[in-house]
């Protein structure tokens, strides 16, 4: 099979026939062999009666249901997880994402040999104030800490190689960065298409504006955890070891200078610089621990998957 799609949906009943039809086509058009997995994530209108009816009438859709709404990032997880492609592409489910571009994605990907290849919505029919200028100013922040020029990290329309999706684990709210998390797993190929964009047809958002701030904290997190995630205690344990080190010498130097230079002084107790170096040399074992603590999460820590699944339909894993 040369391509698995999948697409995470919450709430998408109205336009999840027209979608399934217009990517049919496509595919048809192109001559490209293909699957469609859809992921509900735990919706509540009337998305898996949608899909269950798709599943009979077309054989190369998928559907899994969750039993609760999860989240877009183990949506994709677990759509990554079952998708057979030789490439694998994510689009949403609410017809903004055209299909119409992904044989184009699919010819550059292979033809510059890329691990991956991401939309870039240049013309975008949102909001000015609430989407488009903070969504720049989140891009923009995202390009100068991982360093990546992307323009439009968080476009859902992308095509990866599978062995870049089988690599990487997307879990809590980190799919606005899967391009970061695969370069951090060495899959460094990475291109970019400027791709079309839909207004929304039918139903609202599912994001609100608090998706900007989840987005600033993900990226500081995905910064550490790419830098520092399997070790944590060359960060903690060295900062903590310095920290101790200073305190402790510093410490040192005040007991020497007591007793054998200024012995008629004040008591070291009644010095302030006694207490800032006791505290470097607390604050330093407490770090050193941290870390310690953390390369034994790390170590014994399980790969589980944080949702559940309620219903499959044409899923025999």
């Amino acid at each position: 099979m040369q391509l698995s799609i999948v697409i995470p949906l919450f709430n998408e009943s109205d336009s999840l026939n027209e979608l399934v039809d217009w990517i049919t086509d496509v595919m048809q058009r192109n001559t490209i062999s293909y699957e469609l997995l859809f992921i509900d994530d735990g919706s509540t209108d009337s998305s898996w009666l949608t899909l269950t009816k798709l599943c009979t009438s077309h054989p190369q859709v998928r559907a899994l249901r969750f039993t609760k709404n999860f989240g877009k990032s183990q949506a994709l997880h677990a759509g990554f997880k079952l998708a057979q492609g030789k490439l694998v592409a994510t689009m949403d489910a609410d017809l903004q994402d055209s299909p119409e571009e992904l044989p184009e994605m699919i010819r550059i990907l292979e033809s510059e040999q890329l691990d991956l290849i991401s939309g870039w919505k240049r013309k975008r029919y949102d909001n000015l104030l609430t989407k488009n200028l903070p969504s720049r100013l989140f891009n923009w922040a995202a390009r100068k800490s991982s360093n990546i020029q992307l323009h439009d990290f968080n476009c859902g329309l992308k095509v990866y190689r599978s062995e870049v999706v089988k690599a990487i684990d997307v879990k809590g709210e980190m799919h606005r960065y899967i391009p970061v998390l695969a370069a951090s797993a060495g899959f460094t190929k990475i291109g970019e298409k400027p791709v079309a964009h839909q207004a929304r047809k039918y139903g609202m958002t599912k994001f609100g504006p608090e998706r900007f701030l989840n987005g600033l904290l993900d990226l500081i997190t995905i910064s550490f955890v790419s830098r520092f995630g399997k070790r944590p205690m060359h960060l903690f344990g060295a900062i903590g070891v310095l920290m101790f080190i200073l305190g402790f010498v510093f410490t040192t130097y005040l007991g020497i200078d007591k007793l054998f230079f200024n012995t008629k002084a004040r008591l070291i107790t009644q010095r302030p610089e006694f207490y800032l170096a006791l505290s470097a040399m607390i604050l330093g074992t407490q770090l050193f621990l941290a870390g310690f603590l953390g390369e034994l999460i790390v170590r014994s820590q399980a790969d589980k998957d944080r949702y559940y699944i309620s219903e499959k339909i044409n899923l025999n894993e």
